[in-house]
């Protein structure tokens, strides 16, 4: 414990110093909420269903059985009622202080922009961007999370969650921006992320300084090219920072 507090300082010591921070999240920064993760032994993919999450959350199967497709979304992805925790409350609150530059994140619950954060870079898109696959026409969160069965569009046309599936591939100019971003940040803070899901993972490698710091419950396979690792959940850390 001793260790992650020194390691605490240390990192403290380098936000004070800066002013060009971009961090780079995955689901474990959403689980102190209770958003649930894929990857941990609780997550997911470690729970029965009648086919794997991975399976069902494909662009496959969305297209040959949108019936379990929207029950499984509806059930696992449209949390209602969640709340920004204290990671997310200090990532906005670094932006306002102009020390952050761009949060860039897997997540798609929309938690980062309800704490106040601004830019926000959503690789996988939002729960809260929902769009007739006919006409175009926009619905929100609380449409698709009230609609039964299989959320139709007023044209006739089914709505689809803005959501990347397996299969699709991430929006490129989002990409874009988020290379852009780590490759001229000072400080590249990567937390709650296993690091194991590419593209997005492959993204550390752009990053060209040298105050890489990961922050995770468990190791990553990138933790020997950080220059700080520590473990532990990301919310507490962050909030004595």
């Amino acid at each position: 414990m001793e260790d992650l507090q020194e390691k605490i300082s240390e990192l403290k010591k380098i936000i004070d110093e800066t002013d060009n921070i971009v961090f780079f999240g995955g689901a474990g920064v959403s689980t102190e909420s209770g958003v649930p993760d894929f990857r941990s032994e609780d997550g997911l993919y470690h729970q029965k269903y009648k086919y794997p999450p991975e399976q069902i959350l494909s662009h496959t199967f969305y297209k040959k059985m949108p019936d379990e497709f929207f029950k499984f979304y509806k059930d696992k992805l449209l949390v209602k009622g969640i709340e920004p925790n204290k990671a997310h409350k200090k990532l906005a609150k670094w932006e306002e202080e102009g020390k952050l530059k761009a949060v860039i994140t897997q997540n798609i619950d929309g938690l980062h922009q309800l704490a106040g954060s601004k830019k926000v870079l959503e690789l996988h898109g939002s729960v809260h961007r929902n769009y007739c696959e006919k006409c175009g026409k926009f619905y929100d969160f609380d449409f698709m999370a009230d609609a039964e069965g299989i959320p139709m569009c007023d044209c006739g046309g089914r709505i689809k969650p803005d959501v990347v599936l397996y299969e699709e591939g991430l929006d490129m100019r989002t990409m874009e921006e988020a290379v852009n971003y780590i490759s001229k940040a000072d400080v590249l803070i990567i937390g709650g992320t296993s690091l194991a899901v590419y593209p997005a993972a492959g993204l550390i490698d752009y990053y060209r300084g040298n105050k890489l710091i990961l922050i995770n419950k468990q190791a990553t396979p990138r933790d020997g090219q950080a220059d700080l690792v520590l473990q532990g959940a990301i919310g507490e850390i962050l909030d004595q920072l």
